[in-house]
C-alpha cells in the first residue's frame, strides 16, 4: 500500500471513530434527558428541593437546580416579564411558561400570604390552598405549642398544597430574636436586637443569623421577616424600641446585613422590615396610623440608609410599613403608595426583588381604609405580596377583591405576571418544595446560642 492509500485509510478509520464517539453522546444525550423528565417532570420550574438545608453550600445547590448564577440573594437574575429577553435562559422560559399554564385564580393566590387559625391544618387553610391557591402562610404564637406539634402543622400544610397547587408555599414567622420569637419554647431566645448591638460585633450578627435560619429550616419555614432595619430614633415608639439595633444608620446597617446574611445562608429567605423606616413614630401601626413628616432629602440620608445597604447586599424581599409620608404622599400609607414602593422603592433605589406589605388586619389599615380596595390599590402600587395575618373572613375579602380587581382590568394583566413572576422567580431560587421537614434538634441549637454567649 503507498503513503497515499494508508493516510486515506487512516482518514477513514478517525472518521469512523469520530462518527461512533458522536453517536454515542447523542445515545447518552437522550437516556439523561428520559431520566431527568421521568424524576422531575417538565417544566423544572419549581422543582421542589430533596428536603436538605445545605449551609454554605446551599446556595450552589439551590444555583445549580435552579439554573440561577448566584443562589440565594442574588438580585441580578430578578428579571420581571418587562425586562427579561425572550429566550434569555431556560429558567426565564420555564417560569413564563408557568405563568402561562396558570389560571387567574392561581395568579393571585400567589400575591397573597395567610395566617391560619389554631394549631392546626384546619378547614379554613385547606380552603385557602384548595379553593384560593394562596402563596404562603404565616405562624404565630398563637399557632405553636411545642416542636411537635409545629413540625406536624407546617408538614400537614405542604402535603394539603402539594394536592392542590403547582406552586410550593412561602411558610414564613416573625422570628428575630429577642421580644419577637415565635419558635417553641424548648429553644433558647436570643438577646434583643438592642444588645447586640451594643456588642457591636458583625460576625456575631452573623452567627445569630445563621442560628435563626437553621432553628427555622429544621421545621420547614422558609421565609423569616428579619431582621429589622428601622433606627430607634425616637425614645417614646411604643413598636420598634429594642427591636433595633440602635440609633445610627451606620450601626443598623452593619449589623443587619449581617444578620440578613445568617439567614439566607441556611436557604431561608429574610425579609428586611419596615420599610421606608418605622423607627421614628410614635403611634404603634399595630393600633393606628403613624405619620413621619420627614421629606426625601432627610429619608435619604438617614432612614433609608440600612434598606438602601440591604439592596446593595442583594437583598430578596422587604416588608413596606403602614405608615403615613405627607411629604411623599399625602393620601395613601406607604403600603399602598405608588410614590413609595415604585417611584421611591423600585425606581429611585433600584430594587427589583418581592415586596411585602405589613399586615393588613393590622389597626392602621383595618380601622381607616376597606381592607380589600386597599389590597387593590398595594398592587396597583407595585408590591407583589399582601401580608393577611388574622381572620378568615378578612383573608376571604381580599383574595376576592384581588380577584374581581384582575377580572376587571383595575389590575392589569401585565402588572399582575409581573408580580407573579417575581414570586414564582423568589420560590424557584431557593428550590421551595412540599418534601417534609424534621427532625428537629433543640438541644443541639440550644448549645449553639450558649456558645455564643458564653
Amino acid at each position: 500500500m503507498n503513503k497515499g492509500s494508508r493516510k486515506e485509510t487512516y482518514r477513514r478509520k478517525r472518521r469512523s471513530r469520530v462518527g461512533i464517539g458522536l453517536s454515542l453522546i447523542a445515545v447518552a444525550a437522550v437516556v439523561l434527558g428520559y431520566v431527568l423528565i421521568q424524576n422531575f417532570g417538565l417544566p423544572q420550574v419549581l422543582k421542589p428541593s430533596d428536603g436538605t438545608r445545605p449551609g454554605g453550600a446551599a446556595e450552589s445547590t439551590a444555583a445549580a437546580t435552579s439554573g440561577m448564577a448566584g443562589g440565594p440573594g442574588n438580585t441580578t437574575a430578578q428579571n420581571s416579564p418587562d425586562t427579561a429577553e425572550p429566550g434569555q435562559d431556560s429558567q426565564t422560559d420555564e417560569i413564563k411558561a408557568l405563568i402561562d399554564s396558570m389560571t387567574l385564580e392561581e395568579k393571585v393566590g400567589q400575591l397573597v400570604i395567610v395566617g391560619v387559625d389554631g394549631y392546626e391544618n384546619d378547614e379554613h387553610s385547606k380552603q385557602l390552598m384548595d379553593k384560593y391557591h394562596a402563596g404562603g402562610f404565616i405562624l404565630f404564637k398563637k399557632n405553636i405549642q411545642d416542636s411537635a406539634q409545629l413540625l406536624t402543622l407546617l408538614n400537614s400544610l405542604k402535603e394539603t398544597n402539594a394536592a392542590s397547587n403547582k406552586v410550593p408555599l412561602f411558610l414564613s414567622v416573625d422570628e428575630e430574636g429577642g421580644r419577637v420569637s415565635r419558635l417553641p419554647d424548648e429553644f433558647k431566645k436570643f438577646p434583643s436586637n438592642k444588645v447586640i448591638g451594643q456588642k457591636n460585633d458583625s460576625s456575631l450578627s452573623y452567627q445569630i443569623g445563621n442560628i435563626l435560619g437553621r432553628e427555622l429550616s429544621s421545621f420547614g419555614f422558609n421565609m423569616d421577616f428579619a431582621p429589622v432595619l428601622d433606627i430607634n430614633s425616637n425614645p417614646k415608639n411604643p413598636v420598634i424600641g429594642d427591636r433595633s439595633f440602635g440609633t445610627t444608620a451606620g450601626l443598623v446597617s452593619r449589623l443587619g446585613i449581617e444578620t440578613m446574611k445568617g439567614i439566607r445562608a441556611e436557604n431561608v429567605i429574610s425579609v428586611v422590615k419596615h420599610f421606608p423606616g418605622h423607627g421614628d413614630t410614635s403611634v404603634d401601626s399595630h393600633v393606628g396610623l403613624p405619620r413621619v413628616n420627614h421629606d426625601l432629602k432627610r429619608l435619604e440620608s438617614f432612614e433609608l440608609v440600612p434598606f438602601k445597604a440591604a439592596i446593595e447586599n442583594s437583598a430578596d424581599a422587604i416588608m413596606i410599613a403602614h405608615i403615613l409620608l405627607p411629604k411623599l404622599d399625602p393620601e395613601n400609607p406607604a403600603s399602598f403608595s405608588k410614590a413609595v414602593i415604585t417611584d421611591l422603592l423600585r425606581t429611585d433605589m433600584n430594587f427589583n426583588g418581592v415586596v411585602i406589605t405589613d399586615d393588613f388586619t393590622m389597626g392602621a389599615i383595618e380601622k381607616n381604609y376597606d381592607m380589600g380596595g386597599a389590597a387593590v390599590k398595594s398592587i396597583q402600587a407595585g408590591a407583589d405580596i399582601v401580608l393577611v395575618c388574622h381572620g378568615f373572613d378578612k383573608q376571604e375579602t381580599v383574595i376576592k377583591a384581588l380577584l374581581a380587581a384582575a377580572q376587571t382590568g383595575q389590575i392589569s394583566t401585565g402588572r399582575l405576571d409581573e408580580s407573579v413572576y417575581r414570586v414564582l422567580e423568589l420560590k424557584q431560587r431557593y428550590s421551595l418544595g412540599n418534601a417534609p421537614a424534621g427532625p428537629v434538634d433543640p438541644q443541639k441549637i440550644n448549645a449553639e446560642i450558649s456558645a455564643l454567649f458564653k
